[in-house]
């Protein structure tokens, strides 16, 4: 996933550095002074920063013109030329800072191809960068064409800005077709439920975010997919993409119970096992218990997934359901049961890696993220749709991280606050040790990677 890079801490900006030069030379103090009196209106029609783009864009375009032509507006040397100035023509254009009129310049051959404002160009790019931005904070179509007339006096139709998010397809397409590693030791796979339109109804998707742990102990998400039809055959479709994108092996797939999910990992990698979140399991076999219950029952649950051995878990899994609190909530027992098989392979691995393929909080974190996106946007028109806000908010989401990480560099690691990577490029906590545990329970499926 493409992600905005970080400043070294020695680079300088120069737009901040520019306005820095400004200030200190006094350039500003009397636009400040007529902004704080109310006299002066910095963005929106008519404001200052619009003035002030407009006189840099004319500017560069009259400078643009006369590269053109050869020579300077005035001079005798044009006399005679071929080609020369026709005038202006007027253009209002969509910025961050509001809508700014242009007279452009155009020549008399019509050979003139302005670069700085290209023609038929009607938005600045920053306008449609932060169109994107809100989009991927979960605010509608609607919202953003409102949010815009409303800050900076700019109106665009619904029909634009659904443009303009759109133009982000093909590269979501770019992402979720690149080629990934040949093996990854871990995938956590955790799901949204979305509404999606069907039709003349709306319905509950689910919407499915896979993170793989490489080598390195790096994770990356590798695709996001909209569960649109039967389990069986949508599952043996996403691992099929994986395989065909270059994922040869797969050591172990943490998961939630999925209906036809197990099966068609183990028919795409044979040898990889399909391993039941514990936490997952342990909410399901709350759901039954009252709130008086909850610690006690909890309490009784955790010399199941604790023990040492697959005998001792079934010797504790028997006594729970034997005693007054198995007796009350048989439900609970019943949800061990039928999740018995695909828990009982975390039983056979050490402490450091039961540790991560505990739970799948390395990708729950980021849909708790993801949540509060989209709770407020109703329905998804599509599937596409749904795929591309959850990829521009995963990307938005890392890039702001990075933006705060970067305005803190070079400071004292006790003054950092910034987080970290939410999970791409984030990586996994004890991996060194959990990857030596590995290589001793698969040595013939990871020795080769590792050499």
């Amino acid at each position: 996933m493409t992600m905005v890079g970080e400043r070294d801490s020695g680079e300088v900006d120069p737009a901040r550095a520019a306005v820095n030069d400004m200030l200190e030379a006094g350039l500003l103090d009397g636009v400040m002074e007529q902004a704080a009196a109310g006299e002066l209106a910095l963005t929106g029609e008519g404001g200052f920063l619009p003035e002030l783009v407009r006189s840099v864009l004319e500017r560069g375009l009259a400078t643009e013109l006369t590269e053109h032509l050869g020579y300077e507006k005035g001079d005798p040397a044009g006399r005679g030329s071929p080609n020369s100035r026709n005038g202006t023509t007027p253009k209002t254009l969509a910025t961050e800072v509001g809508p700014v009129p242009l007279a452009v310049p155009r020549d008399r051959g019509g050979s003139f191809e302005p670069r700085l404002v290209p023609k038929g160009a009607r938005r600045a790019g920053g306008l449609d960068d932060m169109i994107i931005s809100l989009y991927a904070g979960g605010m509608t179509v609607r919202d953003i064409s409102a949010h815009l007339e409303r800050t900076i006096g700019t109106e665009l139709s619904h029909e634009t800005i659904s443009k303009i998010t759109d133009s982000v397809l093909e590269e979501v397409k770019a992402w979720q077709a690149r080629p990934l590693e040949e093996i990854y030791p871990i995938i956590y796979l955790d799901a949204l439920v979305v509404k999606v339109r069907d039709g003349h109804q709306v319905r509950n998707r689910s919407a499915y975010i896979a993170v793989g742990v490489d080598l390195d102990g790096v994770k990356h998400v590798l695709g996001i997919w909209v569960q649109a039809g039967e389990g069986a055959k949508f599952w043996a479709g996403v691992c099929a993409e994986l395989r065909n994108r270059g994922v040869r092996d797969v050591l172990i797939v943490c998961c939630d119970g999925l209906r036809g999910f197990p099966e068609a990992v183990e028919a795409t990698w044979p040898q990889t096992t399909v391993q039941t979140c514990t936490v997952h399991l342990i909410r399901a076999a709350m759901r039954f218990v009252s709130y008086q219950d909850r610690k006690r029952v909890a309490a009784a649950l955790r010399p199941i997934y604790t023990a040492p051995t697959v005998e001792a878990a079934e010797t504790e899994l028997a006594a729970f359901a034997d005693s007054e609190l198995g007796r009350r909530y048989p439900a609970t027992i019943a949800t061990w049961q039928a999740a018995w098989e695909r828990f009982i392979p975390f039983l056979e691995f050490p402490p450091e890696l039961r540790k991560i393929i505990y739970t799948t909080n390395a990708i729950e974190s980021l849909n708790f993220q993801l949540r509060k996106i989209i709770k407020n946007r109703g329905h998804f028109p599509n599937d596409d749709a749904v795929i591309k806000l959850l990829w521009l908010a995963i990307r938005d989401i890392e890039d702001k991280r990075a933006r705060a990480r970067a305005k803190e560099a070079g400071l004292p690691s006790e003054q950092r606050r910034a987080p970290g990577k939410l999970v791409e490029g984030s990586t996994v906590l004890g991996w060194k040790q959990a990857l030596g545990a590995l290589a001793l329970a698969y040595p013939d499926r990871i020795g080769p990677y590792l050499s």
